[in-house]
Protein backbone atom coordinates (compact mmCIF):
# COMPACT_ATOMS: atom_id res chain seq x y z
CA UNK A 1 0.00 0.00 0.00
CA UNK A 2 1.31 3.29 -1.22
CA UNK A 3 1.95 5.94 1.98
CA UNK A 4 0.00 8.57 0.90
CA UNK A 5 0.47 12.56 2.23
CA UNK A 6 -2.71 14.06 1.75
CA UNK A 7 -2.92 18.30 1.76
CA UNK A 8 -6.93 19.09 2.28
CA UNK A 9 -7.62 22.96 2.42
CA UNK A 10 -11.13 24.23 2.66
CA UNK A 11 -11.84 27.55 0.99
CA UNK A 12 -15.43 26.60 1.59
CA UNK A 13 -17.17 25.32 5.05
CA UNK A 14 -21.04 26.34 4.43
CA UNK A 15 -21.57 22.74 3.59
CA UNK A 16 -20.59 19.75 5.10
CA UNK A 17 -16.80 18.88 3.81
CA UNK A 18 -15.07 15.79 4.98
CA UNK A 19 -12.55 15.16 7.57
CA UNK A 20 -8.59 15.47 5.96
CA UNK A 21 -9.14 11.69 7.54
CA UNK A 22 -11.76 10.70 5.48
CA UNK A 23 -9.99 11.85 2.42
CA UNK A 24 -7.31 10.07 3.05
CA UNK A 25 -8.72 6.74 3.75
CA UNK A 26 -10.86 7.12 0.44
CA UNK A 27 -8.16 8.46 -1.54
CA UNK A 28 -6.05 5.57 -0.48
CA UNK A 29 -8.16 2.95 -1.65
CA UNK A 30 -8.17 4.57 -4.82
CA UNK A 31 -4.66 4.45 -5.25
CA UNK A 32 -3.90 1.18 -3.05
CA UNK A 33 -6.42 -0.81 -6.54
CA UNK A 34 -4.56 1.77 -8.98
CA UNK A 35 -1.07 0.47 -8.66
CA UNK A 36 0.28 4.10 -7.28
CA UNK A 37 4.19 2.98 -6.35
CA UNK A 38 5.88 4.61 -3.05
CA UNK A 39 5.23 7.63 -1.00
CA UNK A 40 2.30 9.36 -3.19
CA UNK A 41 1.64 13.43 -2.35
CA UNK A 42 -1.67 14.30 -3.19
CA UNK A 43 -3.90 17.62 -2.37
CA UNK A 44 -7.24 18.16 -1.91
CA UNK A 45 -9.10 21.73 -2.23
CA UNK A 46 -12.64 21.93 -1.21
CA UNK A 47 -13.83 25.16 -2.58
CA UNK A 48 -17.44 26.97 -3.52
CA UNK A 49 -18.75 27.52 -6.81
CA UNK A 50 -17.60 30.19 -7.72
CA UNK A 51 -14.12 29.18 -7.62
CA UNK A 52 -15.22 26.17 -9.67
CA UNK A 53 -16.64 27.64 -11.92
CA UNK A 54 -13.79 30.38 -12.67
CA UNK A 55 -11.35 26.46 -12.79
CA UNK A 56 -14.08 24.91 -15.16
CA UNK A 57 -14.06 27.69 -17.46
CA UNK A 58 -10.53 28.37 -17.69
CA UNK A 59 -9.31 24.61 -17.99
CA UNK A 60 -12.24 22.93 -19.59
CA UNK A 61 -13.99 25.97 -21.58
CA UNK A 62 -16.97 24.99 -18.99
CA UNK A 63 -18.88 28.70 -17.77
CA UNK A 64 -20.32 26.65 -14.89
CA UNK A 65 -19.25 25.03 -11.50
CA UNK A 66 -18.56 21.13 -11.43
CA UNK A 67 -18.09 18.54 -8.80
CA UNK A 68 -14.15 17.08 -9.28
CA UNK A 69 -11.57 18.59 -10.94
CA UNK A 70 -8.60 16.60 -11.34
CA UNK A 71 -4.83 18.67 -11.91
CA UNK A 72 -2.09 15.85 -12.39
CA UNK A 73 1.14 16.72 -10.65
CA UNK A 74 4.39 16.74 -11.46
CA UNK A 75 5.34 13.01 -10.94
CA UNK A 76 8.70 11.69 -8.95
CA UNK A 77 10.11 14.53 -7.18
CA UNK A 78 13.84 14.68 -6.49
CA UNK A 79 13.21 13.61 -3.09
CA UNK A 80 11.37 10.15 -4.52
CA UNK A 81 7.55 11.50 -3.50
CA UNK A 82 5.19 10.88 -6.10
CA UNK A 83 3.10 14.29 -6.34
CA UNK A 84 0.21 12.53 -8.45
CA UNK A 85 -1.61 15.90 -7.66
CA UNK A 86 -4.89 18.05 -6.63
CA UNK A 87 -8.49 17.67 -6.07
CA UNK A 88 -10.64 20.49 -6.61
CA UNK A 89 -14.20 19.56 -5.03
CA UNK A 90 -17.29 22.12 -4.98
CA UNK A 91 -18.96 21.14 -1.77
CA UNK A 92 -22.33 23.50 -2.72
CA UNK A 93 -22.84 21.24 -5.80
CA UNK A 94 -21.74 18.02 -3.97
CA UNK A 95 -24.46 18.27 -1.17
CA UNK A 96 -26.87 19.78 -4.24
CA UNK A 97 -26.24 16.33 -6.35
CA UNK A 98 -26.31 14.13 -3.00
CA UNK A 99 -29.59 15.74 -2.34
CA UNK A 100 -31.14 15.32 -5.90
CA UNK A 101 -30.14 11.29 -6.10
CA UNK A 102 -30.93 11.02 -2.89
CA UNK A 103 -28.11 9.72 -1.76
CA UNK A 104 -25.93 9.81 1.20
CA UNK A 105 -23.62 13.09 1.21
CA UNK A 106 -20.75 10.99 2.75
CA UNK A 107 -21.23 8.24 -0.10
CA UNK A 108 -21.05 10.96 -2.67
CA UNK A 109 -17.85 12.51 -1.26
CA UNK A 110 -16.28 9.11 -1.10
CA UNK A 111 -17.42 9.14 -5.34
CA UNK A 112 -15.97 12.19 -5.75
CA UNK A 113 -12.78 11.35 -4.46
CA UNK A 114 -11.96 8.36 -5.98
CA UNK A 115 -12.78 9.23 -9.29
CA UNK A 116 -10.85 12.44 -8.90
CA UNK A 117 -8.08 10.11 -7.75
CA UNK A 118 -8.76 7.17 -10.60
CA UNK A 119 -8.22 10.55 -13.08
CA UNK A 120 -4.87 11.18 -11.73
CA UNK A 121 -3.95 7.67 -12.33
CA UNK A 122 -4.87 7.69 -16.05
CA UNK A 123 -8.20 6.72 -15.95
CA UNK A 124 -11.00 8.45 -18.10
CA UNK A 125 -14.39 8.15 -19.19
CA UNK A 126 -13.95 10.19 -22.84
CA UNK A 127 -14.85 6.89 -24.53
CA UNK A 128 -17.45 4.21 -23.93
CA UNK A 129 -14.79 1.17 -22.85
CA UNK A 130 -12.65 3.70 -20.74
CA UNK A 131 -15.90 5.05 -18.83
CA UNK A 132 -16.76 1.13 -18.41
CA UNK A 133 -13.43 0.52 -17.09
CA UNK A 134 -13.52 2.85 -14.87
CA UNK A 135 -16.72 2.56 -13.40
CA UNK A 136 -15.45 -1.22 -12.60
CA UNK A 137 -13.00 0.15 -10.97
CA UNK A 138 -15.07 2.48 -8.81
CA UNK A 139 -17.33 0.57 -7.80
CA UNK A 140 -14.94 -2.12 -6.83
CA UNK A 141 -13.30 0.41 -4.60
CA UNK A 142 -16.00 2.18 -3.13
CA UNK A 143 -17.68 -1.48 -1.99
CA UNK A 144 -14.25 -2.10 -0.47
CA UNK A 145 -14.80 0.98 1.39
CA UNK A 146 -18.54 -0.13 2.12
CA UNK A 147 -20.36 2.01 0.29
CA UNK A 148 -22.78 1.43 -2.56
CA UNK A 149 -22.50 1.25 -5.95
CA UNK A 150 -23.34 5.12 -7.63
CA UNK A 151 -24.31 3.79 -10.48
CA UNK A 152 -26.99 1.35 -9.23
Amino acid sequence: MPRLELDARYAARRHWAPRRADFAVWAAAALTLAAAPGSVVLAVHVVGEARSRSLNEHYRRKPKPTNVLSFAGPGIGADGRNYIGELVICAPLVAREARRARIGLRAHWAHLTVHGVLHLRGFDHERAADARKMIAKEIQILDRLGFSSPYA
